[in-house]
């Protein structure tokens, strides 16, 4: 096993290498005292990898920021601009001190990847004339009025130090061979700057370069001058963007984290802890005279890549960028300044990323996406954000009060279609449709939706009470219904109960009007009940789901997980994780066991299933699901210590190494959400999910897989009585069982919830 001090100084270097051009590059970009990129390079690993929530984020000078410190440069001036940046800082620490660090990923990754691409736009326009051996100009649309300009008449030198600063940037990591796998291990952007730097010295080339005046002469912030608002306005947009890039990039990074290092990790991100460490950062370098400092994903992608396991390997990069600053400016003073412009030019591409773009597509959020770009990139940051958050609220308005109604005539009746939510501005339309309707007949209302409010349920249910009682019948079915525990009036429904939509086919127990059917009519009852049930799949289910069906068979399942759960037929699985047809493996047996390879009495059709889902499939994760009142666990407690020798006793012998694990001092008890267990079946619920956990770890597959890195495991508990999923996750010194709220972000639990939860 790697030594973590080792690890992590291995780690510092390669961030470091990454690090030392892009900070220069992106203060030349900004306009800033080249030592300004450096010094925010210092304190961006040194103070917020000491304070930050993050353990393996790496901050420092962000391209996201740099259009918004040119302008502020340009307008103020740079030492203004230092001192805009520590109040920034200052209103970090006070949101930290609030506790709102969450409350900056609501905003829509529409909205933040379109900020990111637009300012990578601008990006990319003015470095392009440094490119070409020019001068950039004050804003984007300037950058671009004056490109074919520039283009007509390029400096021969700057533009071929910037081509090979490109070609070696795309290239080296694509170098073949034993000897390409060594020189991979460099950094691109420094292969990059390095190579244009030793080809315009040994060629001569008369370049502009860099030039670090001496630290004697290092400017420092002074006092803020300038009209009121605008200050304010400077110091909320640096606060807002910071904020938002750091906290995004810690999210993702703990995301990356999870699936390279499976349970071998360091702990989940404290956003207000690192939106703190932020502050505090940028406080520091404003002072000193630095840029302002963020989190970067690029470095920190790097660092956790290269195998750094704690919150040294930043601030060790942070170290050696102040020994470069001190005893490499000679090396530095050689790099020729369009080849940091070439390096930015290409970030600046990069962030404009097309799977950004597929997604919010995917999503319909292309013209949010795509309106806070094109704002960004004619208006700034601040007003481009605010456009697009403005354009989100009215895409998310019409979504809501889009509504389609139609009305078919179906043989004898009539089937009312409504697709889309219920409120009150689809009032005017339902009822019109609803009056179109002629008396007496029989009506099918299928509500495509899944949220009604009050003005429409009251006016579709005075419509059904009217229909109703002029001779009229009316079925109510889809996502809504009627509220819960409502029946309908006679007539309405040919036989459902609105109690338990959608799955009243299969809910016997809600059938509170039929009389308790004598022994000899159970058979058939039942029977009816199944074939009743699966006309209404046909009818109603089927027509939905046809196409997505036609196509796993073209292609066949390629589920994304295993799922194996009891056989308790009070669990759904569908149900409880909102997933479909081809979303999961399913494995169900009575208490959701996994016998242990090479047990007497094993069984294979269990561990068939685990190497099938592993091996052939290639599943991510797999899922251990136990339940409250399972009644294995409670034939478990009760069980004399010698099982009875029926097929059900031998099969429960599979889990007394759950009864040893609760009743073991070595072992932690589970917790459900901060609590206790209820009682000891409970109890024995949750520890045999852990202890399920650790003999899926002894089958050779999934151990295989799991030391591969390309398998996860994960716990869960769903509370019958409540409704309720929990997701196991390991503490430090229990196992806590985290709540699952109607909507639940990804970055809560310690572990990612199973498909579509």
């Amino acid at each position: 096993m790697t030594n973590p001090r080792t690890a992590d100084l291995s780690a510092s270097i390669s961030v470091f290498l990454i690090a030392l051009p892009l900070s220069l590059g992106i203060a030349l970009a900004t306009g800033a005292p080249l030592q300004a990129g450096l010094v925010a390079a210092a304190v961006g690993g040194i103070v917020a990898a000491r304070l930050g929530g993050a353990p393996l984020q790496v901050s420092g000078p962000a391209a996201g920021l740099t259009v918004v410190t040119a302008e502020l440069i340009q307008r103020y001036g740079w030492r203004t601009t230092c001192a805009i940046t520590v109040m920034a800082g200052v209103c970090q620490l006070g949101l930290a001190a609030l506790r709102t660090a969450r409350s900056a990923l609501m905003v829509s990754p529409a909205i933040v990847h379109g900020m990111l691409a637009g300012i990578g736009v601008t990006i990319a326009l003015a470095q392009l004339h440094i490119v070409l051996g020019g001068t950039p100009q004050s804003s984007a649309i300037d950058n671009v009025l004056g490109l074919p300009g520039q283009l007509a008449d390029p400096h021969p030198a700057a533009l071929a130090v910037s081509a090979l600063t490109l070609v070696v940037l795309l290239g080296w990591p694509r170098l073949p061979g034993r000897a390409g796998a060594l020189l991979r291990k460099i950094p691109p952007a420094l292969a990059a700057v390095a190579s244009a730097t030793a080809m315009a010295a040994l060629a001569g080339l008369a370049l502009p370069r860099v030039d670090l005046p001496s630290w004697r002469s290092h400017a420092l912030p002074e006092l803020p001058e300038g009209p009121v608002l605008g200050l304010i306005a400077a110091v909320l947009t640096i606060t807002l963007v910071g904020s938002v890039e750091s906290l995004l990039s810690a999210v993702a990074l703990d995301k990356l984290i999870a699936s390279e290092r499976g349970t071998e990790r360091p702990p989940r991100a404290d956003l207000d802890r690192e939106l703190r460490g932020q502050g505090a950062a940028n406080i520091v370098s404003g002072a000193l005279g630095g840029l302002p400092v963020t989190g970067v994903a690029v470095r920190s992608v790097a660092n956790v890549k290269s195998g750094a396991v704690s919150r040294r390997s930043s601030m060790m990069h942070g170290l050696w960028i102040v020994l470069a600053a001190a005893l490499l400016v000679p090396v530095l003073d050689l790099i020729p300044l369009a080849a940091l412009a070439a390096l930015v030019m290409a970030v600046g591409v990069q962030m404009v990323n097309i799977t950004h773009m597929r997604n919010v597509t995917r999503h319909r959020e292309i013209v949010v996406y795509l309106t806070t770009v094109v704002a960004v990139v004619l208006g700034g940051v601040l007003e481009g954000v605010a456009i697009g958050i403005a354009v989100a609220v009215a895409v998310a308005l019409h979504r809501l009060a889009r509504t389609r109604i139609t009305v078919t005539e179906e043989g004898d009746g009539h089937r009312v279609h409504a697709r889309g939510q219920l409120t009150f501005l689809a009032v005017p339309r339902l009822s019109r449709e609803l009056s179109q309707i002629p008396p007496r007949g029989h009506v099918v209302i299928e509500l495509d939706g899944s949220f009604m409010d009050h003005a429409a349920y009251e006016t579709l249910h005075d419509w059904q009470e009217s229909h109703v009682a002029h001779g009229g019948a009316v079925e109510i079915a889809g996502r809504s219904g009627l509220r819960p525990g409502e029946n309908q009036p006679n007539g309405a429904g040919r036989g459902a109960h609105q109690c338990c939509r959608p799955w009243t086919p299969w809910q016997n127990h809600c059938d509170q009007q039929l009389a308790e059917p004598s022994p000899e009519d159970r058979p058939v009852r039942g029977a009816e009940r199944l074939a009743s049930g699966i006309s209404a799949f046909q009818r109603d289910t089927a027509p939905h789901v046809r196409g997505e069906l036609a196509r796993l068979a073209r292609e066949g399942q390629q589920p994304s997980q295993l799922f194996l759960t009891c056989a308790d037929s009070r669990l759904v699985t569908s149900m409880i994780t909102s997933s479909g047809p081809g979303d999961l493996f399913t494995v169900r047996n009575v208490g959701n066991l996994v016998p242990l390879p090479g047990v007497e009495s094993g069984d294979d059709s269990v561990a068939a299933a685990i190497e099938y889902a592993v091996d052939v499939l290639k599943v991510d994760s797999i899922t251990v699901c136990g339940h409250s009142g399972c009644g294995a666990m409670q034939a478990l407690l009760n069980a004399s210590p010698e099982m009875p020798d029926t097929p059900l006793g031998r099969w429960l012998r599979h889990g007394r190494p759950s009864l040893e694990r609760m009743a073991s001092r070595h072992h932690p008890w589970a917790r459900i959400a901060g609590r206790l267990p209820a009682d000891a079946v409970e109890q024995l619920c949750l520890t045999n999910v852990v202890q399920q956990l650790e003999h899926l770890r002894a089958h050779e597959s999934v151990a295989r897989r799991l030391a591969e890195g390309t398998l996860e495991l994960h716990g869960m508990y769903f509370h019958v009585g409540e409704a309720q999923a929990y997701l196991l996750s390991e503490g430090r010194d229990f196992f806590d069982c985290r709540v699952f709220d109607s909507v639940v972000p990804a970055e809560r639990s310690q572990s990612p919830a199973p498909a579509h939860a």
